[in-house]
């Protein structure tokens, strides 16, 4: 019997960076590998396919990183703080 394999559903999956990596934010998953236990996802900038790198797949679990989907930008920007004297 095979082995589960693990994150089956990684290839071609889209992901937004929480924060820019190398100058972008939305990439796409085109390649995977596993080396022992890990799993790597291989990730292609959406907008320059000559931006890409190697993240361990666990990470894209991390929403503090990283957004499943390609979200707009204005869904991750950070929101505003409120100044407590306009409030009163």
């Amino acid at each position: 019997m095979p082995r589960k394999q693990k994150y089956p559903h990684l290839l071609g999956s889209k992901w937004t960076a929480r924060q820019k990596t190398e100058g972008w934010r939305h990439f796409q998953v085109t390649n995977r590998k596993q080396e022992g236990q890990w799993v790597f996802a291989e990730l292609v900038a959406s907008c320059d396919p000559t931006v890409r790198l190697w993240v361990n797949a666990k990470q894209l679990k991390n929403r503090s990183l990283w957004q499943p989907g390609w979200q707009p930008l204005n869904a991750i920007a950070p929101k505003p703080e409120v100044d407590e004297f306009w409030l009163n």
